[in-house]
């Protein structure tokens, strides 16, 4: 991936509330360029492929089943390595184009990259925030969604989590830590002090 002299990435962990972050980061007009959003459009767009790759149904009557898919690849590494091999290229290919035309607009824009430390893929992008949150509190948040009386549920986030770097490990290798572990009026005034970061790093930025 060329030089994007522009881009902030933004990652985390599953309950450290990088969404969140994202929205209020949109609210001051900041492009987001969201691979967790790319690859659920991959996965509909190749789903036939899908199918015959994993040999198992992949649609419900809601549209494509991401819970049958987490219960495929989140309990067989070797399956998982299989379909991030087959999507990875996808999704940095369409980045690398998202962001290509933000770096011609000259301003700075997210990069909302999931498994940014743990893929390996985008390692030239140096600016790199991590949202924050202790692993308990990654797990507590979780669990509110609804998952608690869902076994099935439970069982993958466990897994997503055995698979993501600890957190505490982001937090040591981020060039800026936004800390959600209080309230959303906390997480706001976290994502003020962020933006006074990004206006010292861009003189001209006008937010």
């Amino acid at each position: 991936m060329k030089s994007l002299s522009h881009a902030i990435v933004i990652t985390g962990g599953i309950g450290t509330g990088k969404s969140t972050v994202g929205s209020l980061l949109r609210l001051y007009g900041f492009k987001i360029i969201d691979a967790d959003a790319i690859t659920h459009n991959l996965l509909v767009k190749y789903v036939k492929e899908l199918e015959a790759m994993f040999e198992t149904s992949l649609m419900n009557e809601e549209g494509f089943d991401r819970k049958a898919l987490g219960k495929i690849v989140f309990n067989d590494e070797k399956k998982r390595r299989e379909l991030e091999e087959f999507l990875h290229p996808k999704i940095k290919e369409i980045i690398k184009d998202e962001a290509s035309l933000c770096e011609e607009q000259g301003v700075p824009y997210i990069l909302d990259i999931p498994l940014y430390f743990e893929g390996g893929n985008y390692q030239e992008l140096k600016e790199v925030a991590v949202v924050y949150t202790p692993k308990e509190k990654q797990w507590e948040r979780v669990l509110k969604r609804g998952y608690e009386a869902d076994e099935t549920k439970r069982e993958i986030v466990k897994n997503i989590l055995d698979i993501q770097m600890d957190i505490e490990e982001k937090k040591k290798r981020a060039k800026y830590v936004i800390d959600n572990s209080g309230s959303l009026k906390e997480l706001q005034k976290e994502v003020e002090k962020f933006l006074d970061y990004i206006r010292k790093k861009y003189v001209n930025l006008k937010i």
